[in-house]
């Protein structure tokens, strides 16, 4: 039997739709999430594609200590909970410590693990015991055969809804490379597997808050789905300049449609 991940009401895994997992980087305010929350739910529903909603109450992994992180734990979740029942689609946000866990699991349907803190064991067991399904995004650090020990952590814990993203990896002029023989690589694990089309464009350290090369994330998005992946994750906003974080790679809102119905179109000519 494939291994599934179900998210509320979604089920991501192999003969199901493409999933999209989309929304700001950062946190806004509860009218701009549900406004970009409802131009991408209601591309996925007129292609039939199921929609998380993905936002994050903090970015605590950032270049600079004076970098915006987002409203913090406390009201960041009660806004995904407002944002989760005026848009009714699932939602996501990631979580930093094992304490975070618990609380998040309260007002979320998918519990992510940020790259950088994949192989933190307290955390994925935290994130296990909650019941929650978890997605954890893989370290640029590691390679694709080094996340199984990843799922054998949450598996032995007790979590058995699971997913891994691929955001790319690390390459030696400050850009992430994306290796779709690894890509392969970690579908052959076997829990879904995301892609995260716009992380992926990032130019990491390129100056005091990470580059970003957004007019690639189509390209890499449409290679993935054509690869065969389970669900893509974007970073969107009306105004990329002015989100609170990762507006140098973040997609513009009004550009996600027309990239849903090719990638819809790619899926099913699969």
């Amino acid at each position: 039997m494939p291994l599934l991940c179900r998210a509320g009401t979604l089920v991501i895994g192999p003969d199901q739709p493409l999933c999209i997992i989309a929304g700001p980087c950062a946190l806004e305010s509860v009218d701009l999430c549900v406004r970009i929350g409802e131009t991408v739910g209601a591309a996925c529903a007129d292609l039939g594609l199921p929609y998380i909603f993905k936002a994050s109450f903090d970015k605590a992994n950032r270049s600079s200590i004076a970098s915006k992180r987002g409203p913090g734990i406390a009201q960041g979740l009660r806004d995904l909970s407002t944002i989760r029942r005026r848009l009714g689609v699932p939602v996501t946000t990631d979580i930093h410590a094992r304490e975070q866990a618990a609380l998040a699991a309260e007002h979320v349907d998918l519990l992510q693990i940020p790259a950088f803190l994949c192989r933190q064991t307290d955390l994925l067991i935290a994130a296990a015991e909650t019941g929650k399904p978890v997605n954890v995004k893989k370290g640029q650090f590691l390679s694709p055969a080094e996340m199984k020990h990843v799922v054998r952590k949450l598996s032995e814990a007790g979590c058995t809804d699971m997913m891994l993203t691929e955001r790319g990896t690390f390459f030696g002029y400050h850009r992430l490379v994306n290796d779709f023989i690894g890509l392969g690589d970690l579908m052959e694990i076997g829990p879904p597997v995301c892609f995260d089309a716009t992380h992926s464009t990032q130019l990491p350290g390129a100056t005091e808050t990470s580059g970003g090369r957004p007019e690639r994330a189509p390209l890499l998005a449409r290679a993935a789905v054509a690869a065969g992946v389970h669900a893509v994750f974007l970073e969107c906003h009306p105004d990329p300049a002015a989100a609170l974080s990762d507006a140098s790679n973040m997609l513009p809102l009004h550009e996600v449609p027309a990239l849903l119905a090719s990638l819809k179109g790619i899926r099913d000519a699969l």
